[in-house]
């Protein structure tokens, strides 16, 4: 592709955009046919690697640490790259590189400062993209660095069920390029429904790489998949790419690593549809966004240390509120924030704000909902369960965030194509 720039523009329109398919159900559409490559490892949600005992990592501390947070400005959206086709998840590179996913199965590399757009890769023959199914997400390994380029994708087969596997930069030139023949495959999961499949990949200050799914989709949880942490279904899973194991290891301090109350890779659970989480770089909690049922959308704030095992509630609650009759919150870790659907429909998540240009930000959790597309805020340092503070009317359908390396925050918007930065306004 020829380098795309856009001019500056603030995107101030409060107009509502379509309805998120992952609020009711959706089907998939098909992509190109194309020949599928030989798994080099694969596993079902059945399997069980062995409990790994890997090398000590840095892991987050227990309370978030006190900052001075200050109240943020008007914001404005810049525009940094455009003619994406349904850009749906954003990683960075350790060089630099920002990695769009396009749910159809290409990732695009995108030079933040140039505008510059390569393909870096394309597995289109393999990915069935279009609803709630498709490239869901990708994670670049911590050890990006020389010639040991490795990053992880979360993606629907041509059946609809979920594949994780690992793949290889094997051209060291840039703009980097995954080489699809290079894959290998960690985990398949059966999905019963085309909905709900979650899609985050994000690895976590202690090293290990976290795989969101959702319930397996339809309306209310009908398997209960939420309420189980024997299934891998409605959880947060947390394993080990780097042990000597196959195809992944089991942390030793997963909260079911022996198998006997719930399957060794589930490390959260209660989950409807974590769409899109991520790690505070400076505090290492884990902030995650649920999309609600009917009424409500929720924002979670985990302590991975501490919290390890949770029950998030669904689908016994919709945030903080009773989804099932008569439902206790006793053993539930409620939400940090939710707002209802008079605000929207379905919640995008994003990052706490670490970067050095916008006053008054830095500590706020931004991220949005792709119906309304309005722009949120919650204090990072809140306690109890908040309303968000709007922070942008953007006009755009927010389906991903993206963090720079210097902390600056960059969104996709679904269905223009567009990437753009978040900025303070003039």
């Amino acid at each position: 592709m020829s380098p795309m720039m856009q001019p500056r523009r603030t995107i101030t329109a409060a107009a509502m955009v379509a309805l998120l398919t992952a609020c009711t159900g959706s089907s998939g559409s098909p992509t190109p046919a194309g020949s599928s490559p030989t798994d080099v490892a694969t596993s079902t949600a059945t399997a069980r690697p062995a409990t790994s005992s890997p090398t000590p990592q840095p892991t987050p501390t227990s309370e978030p640490t006190p900052e001075p947070i200050g109240e943020p400005p008007a914001l404005t959206l810049t525009s940094v790259a455009a003619g994406l086709n349904a850009p749906i998840n954003l990683a960075i590179t350790a060089d630099g590189w920002l990695l769009v996913n396009e749910r159809a199965g290409r990732v695009i590399a995108v030079n933040l400062d140039t505008g510059e757009m390569s393909v870096a890769l394309d597995i289109t023959d393999r990915v069935l993209g279009g609803g709630e199914q498709g490239l869901l997400g990708l994670a670049v390994h911590p050890g990006w660095a020389g010639e040991d380029l490795r990053a992880f994708v979360h993606y629907s087969d041509r059946n609809g069920d979920t594949v994780l596997s690992e793949f290889h930069v094997t051209d060291f030139a840039l703009p980097p390029r995954l080489d699809p023949g290079t894959e290998r495959v960690l985990l398949r999961v059966d999905q019963p429904y085309a909905n709900h499949n979650g899609g985050q990949l994000a690895f976590g200050p202690d090293g290990y790489l976290y795989v969101g799914l959702g319930d397996g989709g339809d309306a209310g949880d009908p398997h209960g998949n939420g309420q189980n942490p024997a299934t891998l279904l409605g959880s947060i899973l947390r394993i080990d790419v780097d042990a000597a194991e196959e195809p992944y290891g089991i942390p030793e301090g997963n909260p079911f690593a022996n198998g006997e109350r719930g399957a060794p890779e589930v490390f959260l659970y209660g989950l409807r549809n974590p769409w899109r989480f991520s790690f505070d770089r400076e505090t290492g909690l884990l902030w995650i966004a649920d999309v609600g049922q009917n009424a409500y959308e929720e924002v979670n704030r985990v302590d991975p240390v501490a919290d390890a095992g949770a029950n998030l509630g669904w689908n016994r609650m919709e945030a903080s509120r009773c989804y099932l009759a008569g439902c206790s919150q006793e053993g539930l870790v409620l939400p940090v924030g939710e707002y209802a659907h008079d605000a929207g429909c379905s919640v995008t998540g994003g990052h706490v704000y670490r970067g050095g240009t916008i006053d008054g930000l830095r500590g706020w959790y931004v991220f949005s909902d792709y119906c309304s597309g309005l722009l949120f805020g919650l204090r990072s340092d809140a306690t109890g369960v908040n309303t968000p503070s709007v922070l942008l009317e953007t006009g755009v359908s927010v389906s991903a965030f993206g963090e720079g390396l210097d902390g600056e925050l960059y969104l996709a918007d679904l269905g223009s194509g567009g990437i753009y930065r978040i900025d303070a306004a003039d």
